[in-house]
C-alpha cells in the first residue's frame, strides 16, 4: 500500500497547478497529470493583463510556467500524459494512464475545458494572433479596430457587446437566420450602433500575413462568398467540458460540467473535488480557476486530515 498516494490532480491549467501549489506546501507531495495540453487553455494565449500581480501583463505560457515551477519547488511531481480511466468506486481510488495504474487517498479533477473552434485550417495559423475565443481576455488588444464574432447564442453576443468597448466595429457572423441566444440579448446587440450582422454565413478562411488582416465569409445558401477587412477574430460557439472519462462516477450538469457541494469543491464521490472550468461554465477565468484550485487543496487536505495523514 507504500505507493498509494495522498493527492493526485487532473489538469495543469490555473486551476490544477495552484492545488499543486498548495497541496506540495502542506506536505501531500502531490501528483499532477500534465495531460496533452500542458498549461491548459492560457498557453493559446498571447499576452495577460488581467492575472493580478503582472501590471505590465505576461505571456500565457510563461505564466503557466511559473506556475509549474512554483509547485514543483514544493515538491509536486508531474506525469507529461493524459488520465485515460478512473475508478472512484471504490477506495484507494483508482486512476489509469497508458499501461500503468495509480491509486490515491484523493483526487483533484481540474481537467478544464475546451473551446470549440471552427475546425478550419487557416484558424490554427492564427490562434494567438488575431483568433481568440475569449474577449474578456484579449478584446483591450483591439482598440479601434474592426473584428469578428462567431456565433448566435448568449456568449457570441455578450462577447460583441463587450468588445465595443474597444472596438471600432464589430461584426457578429451566424450560420442561420435566427439566434440561439435569448431575445434580450439578441436585442441588446441589435441597439448597440457599433455591432453589425452577416446572417446565414460562415466562416471560410482567414487571411494575413503575421496577423489577421480579412476574413472571407461565404453566404450558405447563396454560397457566394466576400472578404471582410478585420484585424481579429473571435470564436464564440461554445466550450465543452473535459468530463468523458468520468462519465457514471460524478455526477454532472445536463451541460457535462461537474456538480460541486455548493459550499465545497466536493463531488458526490468522497476525497474527489473539482476545480477550475471543469465545473465552472460561468467565470472561465484563469484567476478564479486559480482560486478554486485554492480551495480544492484545502478541501483535499482536510478530507486527508480525517484519514490520518
Amino acid at each position: 500500500m507504500a505507493d498509494i498516494k495522498k493527492l493526485i490532480i487532473i489538469g495543469s491549467g490555473p486551476a490544477g497547478l495552484t492545488a499543486a501549489i498548495y497541496a506540495a506546501r502542506a506536505n501531500l507531495a502531490p501528483l499532477v497529470f500534465e495531460g496533452m495540453e500542458p498549461g491548459g487553455q492560457l498557453t493559446l494565449t498571447t499576452e495577460v493583463e488581467n492575472f493580478p500581480g503582472f501590471p505590465e501583463g505576461i505571456m500565457g505560457p510563461e505564466l503557466m510556467e511559473n506556475f509549474k515551477k512554483q509547485a514543483a519547488r514544493f515538491g509536486a511531481t508531474f506525469v507529461p500524459a493524459n488520465v485515460d480511466k478512473v475508478d472512484f468506486k471504490s477506495t484507494p481510488l483508482k486512476l489509469t494512464s497508458g499501461s500503468d495504474t495509480y491509486t490515491a487517498d484523493s483526487v483533484v479533477v481540474a481537467s478544464g475545458a475546451s473551446a470549440k473552434w471552427l475546425g478550419i485550417e487557416s484558424e490554427k495559423k492564427f490562434r494567438g494572433k488575431g483568433v481568440s475565443t475569449c474577449a474578456t481576455c484579449d478584446g483591450a488588444f483591439y482598440r479601434n479596430m474592426d473584428v469578428i464574432v462567431v456565433g448566435g447564442g448568449d456568449s457570441a453576443m455578450e462577447e460583441a457587446n463587450f468588445l465595443t468597448r474597444f472596438c471600432k466595429k464589430v461584426i457578429v457572423v451566424h450560420r442561420r437566420e435566427a439566434f440561439r441566444a435569448s431575445k434580450i440579448m439578441v436585442d441588446r446587440a441589435h441597439k448597440n450602433p457599433k455591432i453589425e450582422f452577416v446572417l446565414d454565413s460562415a466562416v471560410k478562411e482567414i487571411q494575413g500575413e503575421k496577423l489577421v488582416e480579412r476574413v472571407v465569409l461565404e453566404n450558405l445558401k447563396t454560397k457566394k462568398t466576400s472578404t471582410v477587412e478585420v484585424q481579429g477574430v473571435f470564436v464564440a460557439i461554445g466550450h465543452f467540458p473535459n468530463t468523458k472519462i468520468f462519465e457514471g462516477q460524478l455526477e454532472m450538469h445536463d451541460n457535462g460540467y461537474l456538480k460541486t457541494d455548493p459550499n465545497t469543491t466536493a463531488t458526490n464521490i468522497t476525497g474527489v473535488f473539482s476545480a477550475g472550468d471543469v465545473h465552472d461554465f460561468r467565470y472561465r477565468q484563469a484567476i478564479t480557476a486559480a482560486g478554486s484550485g485554492c480551495r480544492a487543496a484545502m478541501d483535499a487536505e482536510k478530507y486527508l486530515e480525517t484519514l490520518g495523514h
